[in-house]
């Protein structure tokens, strides 16, 4: 019998460990380059550990519900998710600071920015056991419409797509009637009639084929948001070494690629969207100036409420 347990203690430790398997909800599509360079890090990562850490991308909120993705990676029902930053704005203002109209316009500010964001977010998010691993930016944020707009006055009326508490505040100020509806649901809204203007990336706009149910895109790139891959600490802590170092290296890499692949989509998808018969144009001075004037607005509200932390990104950014 003693031979039995000698035998069997030894084959235990012969065996190799079994692999960790992480399972990571992503808000967005296959076809969408943010999903493409997280699976791309998840490759990375499966590569550098020998297969010990196992990364399973679920996409287009299959998993979990956009809303729901940065609660489930807190409470452990994931290790790790990506979510669109400046939802988390009514937690704290430092989150949605890239979503402010016209505070960064262009990729050399926006990295500015989140160089000056990066770590008030990693405080606000150690306090719920998390950790950002790496964030993305989206194409500047175009508008569409059924027609071409040339003054802040014509959006007056219109049922404009809203998808956090920035653009609600804008479309107000505008005279329009935000809705909130989800980058997947666009197609159905237009075509329903819940929503006849918006503004949001090219990516967004060539993925749900705008062209079907609008016809013009104009250019005023109004801010630059970004979404956020973050980790539950407690559950990275548990790693090895190797492969905690794996995931770093990973997500490094994949926020440098990630922010060339959202370069090359602007040009991309805007080509795409002209291609297939929507009208491009470069916003007037006027519709600028009436998108400056409401951003200066939206500015001082934003520093009238924002926390210490977040006025802090601001005044970083800002020098």
């Amino acid at each position: 019998m003693k031979h039995i347990f000698v035998f069997a203690a030894a084959m235990a430790l012969a065996a190799p460990a079994l692999a960790e398997k992480w399972d990571m909800p992503t808000p967005y599509g296959d076809s969408t380059f943010h999903t493409q360079n997280i699976s791309l890090f998840a490759d990375d990562v499966r590569t550098a550990t020998n297969g010990d850490l196992d990364i399973t991308v679920h996409s287009a909120g299959s998993l979990f519900p956009h809303s729901e993705i940065k609660n489930a990676i807190r409470s452990r029902q994931v290790p790790i998710g990506e979510f669109f930053l400046s939802r988390l704005s009514n937690e704290d203002a430092a989150y949605g600071i890239d979503s402010q109209p016209f505070v960064a316009t262009s990729y050399e500010d926006a990295a500015k920015l989140w160089a000056a964001q990066k770590p008030v977010i990693t405080e606000l998010l150690a306090e719920q056991g998390l950790m950002p691993l790496f964030s993305v930016p989206w194409p500047a944020q175009g508008l569409y419409t059924k027609s071409e707009i040339t003054t802040v006055d014509q959006l007056a009326g219109l049922r404009f797509r809203a998808y956090n508490a920035a653009l609600e505040e804008l479309a107000t100020l505008a005279g329009a009637a935000p809705v909130q509806i989800e980058a997947s649901d666009i197609a159905q809204a237009f075509s329903t009639g819940q929503v006849a203007a918006m503004i949001t990336s090219p990516s967004t706009g060539a993925n749900s084929s705008a062209w079907d149910f609008l016809s013009h895109y104009s250019s005023i790139n109004a801010w630059v948001p970004k979404n956020i891959v973050v980790v539950n600490k407690r559950v990275f802590d548990k790693l090895s070494a190797e492969s905690q170092a794996a995931v770093i290296a990973a997500a490094a890499k994949a926020e440098t690629r990630g922010w060339a692949m959202s370069a090359e989509e602007a040009k991309i998808k805007t080509a795409i969207m002209a291609d297939n018969g929507m009208t491009v144009y470069a916003p007037s001075d006027a519709l600028k100036s009436g998108l400056e004037g409401i951003g200066a607005t939206m500015l001082e509200t934003w520093n009238a409420k924002a926390s210490d932390a977040a006025k802090s990104v601001l005044s970083t950014y800002q020098k």
